[in-house]
């Protein structure tokens, strides 16, 4: 086979195959727990990604259509209900390991997801960016959609240590997922920042937003939890004061670390909260999620909160690049009330959960709350066998 045949042939080939993924059709898978739905297939893989990111078309500079850019993973995305379409702003890391930001939609949520032709041009501050990952979008009442992502660089403080990072909350704001206005970075005064929610409304006049201090890079330390501050604006964002709603907890899905996944849902009852809770194995770090309820007028206080966790990593979502891993930071509510939950397995794929409104509030209502120890476990079972029977 000469190198024109060949050319063509690989061509035709990567094509139909790319293009069966993408009309590949989702199903939900059978059993579910009654809260929420998973769905059978991964809604954006590395391999989703469009042709013209990874291969140069040109027979006369890629003879053997080889792959030029590689793409690693697509995985922790931003979602918004955007003109009528189910819209993620996912995280797409390259085979380099740097990770950007780019579009995809759906018109049912499920599946079909495309990719706009080209990925996130996000803008730089005077302090350029080694990587950007992991964005929350909030539909804010000023107007504006923002993105609040992790901003990582090197720590030459230990200009030794290739390993050393520093991670700050980065801004950005938009009226059309195209064009993005960089703000400067989140200022607060408790170390690094990963994790940054911005809540919907104004509180006091302010913007408020959700933080999560942390020691270092990868170690929260003496620090961590989900945090609560205001500022007055966001243009140049600072928090003079962070209080602490949801702490770690010893022997508890997040007595490591936890951290607020995307913006809050508002409902008649509160504010629908999904976050994250990290703990430690024989086998590493586990990430899982979790849910819980804060008072409508005091977006910072918890008036419910179900034990252990809801969506924890099954089959193959337990593979990939960190395994044993499921993270959110984004959610959509459609004109139904219907949820959809998308997270990332092992920091590898993408994938969706579907649930509603009312199916969260009766689970985050109505489950028990962790009483801490296994006696407090076991006497919730007892009195739902009690209720069961009919005793209480």
């Amino acid at each position: 086979m000469n190198n024109d045949t060949l050319f063509h042939t690989r061509v035709k080939d990567v094509k139909s195959q790319h293009g069966a993924l993408l009309s590949t059709k989702n199903q939900p898978i059978e059993l579910s727990n009654g809260v929420f739905q998973r769905w059978q297939h991964p809604i954006l893989t590395a391999a989703h990604a469009p042709l013209s990111w990874r291969y140069d078309f040109s027979p006369a500079r890629n003879p053997f259509f080889m792959e030029r850019i590689g793409i690693n993973a697509t995985l922790n995305a931003g979602a918004i209900y955007f003109k009528g379409k189910y819209t993620v702003v996912a995280r797409v890391e390259g085979n380099d390991r740097k990770s950007f930001f780019a579009v995809a939609q759906s018109d049912n949520g499920v599946d079909d997801f495309t990719f706009w032709p080209r990925p996130i041009r996000m803008p730089e501050t005077e302090v350029p960016d080694t990587n950007i990952y992991d964005m929350r979008l909030t539909e804010h009442e000023d107007g504006y959609i923002y993105g609040l992502f992790c901003t990582e660089r090197k720590d030459h403080t230990v200009p030794e240590d290739t390993s050393a990072a520093v991670a700050q909350c980065g801004i950005a704001r938009t009226k059309d997922l195209l064009n993005w206005e960089r703000l400067a970075d989140l200022i607060t005064y408790s170390g690094q920042q990963r994790n940054v929610v911005l809540h919907s409304e104004f509180v006091d006049g302010k913007y408020a937003l959700y933080t999560r201090p942390q020691d270092g890079f990868i170690s929260v330390g003496g620090g961590g939890g989900i945090g609560w501050g205001l500022c007055d604006s966001m243009e140049n964002a600072k928090i003079a004061q962070e209080t602490i709603i949801d702490q770690k907890v010893y022997h508890t899905i997040s007595e490591v670390k936890n951290g607020q996944g995307p913006a809050p849902i508002k409902t008649d009852k509160g504010w629908l909260h999904l976050a994250h809770g990290v703990r430690n194995t024989a086998a590493g770090l586990r990430y899982v999620l979790y849910m819980f309820v804060t008072d409508l007028q005091q977006p910072w206080v918890i008036t419910h909160k179900p034990a252990g966790y809801l969506l924890a990593p099954e089959g193959e979502e337990r593979i990939g690049d960190v395994s044993n891993v499921v993270f959110s930071n984004g959610w959509v509510v459609d004109e139904q009330e219907q949820v959809f939950i998308y997270y990332g397995s092992s920091d590898t794929r993408l994938h969706v959960a579907t649930s509603s409104i009312a199916q969260l509030l009766d689970y985050c209502l109505n489950s028990p709350q962790d009483g801490f120890s296994s006696h407090t476990s076991v006497e919730a079972i007892y009195d739902l066998v009690a209720l069961n029977e009919g005793l209480i």
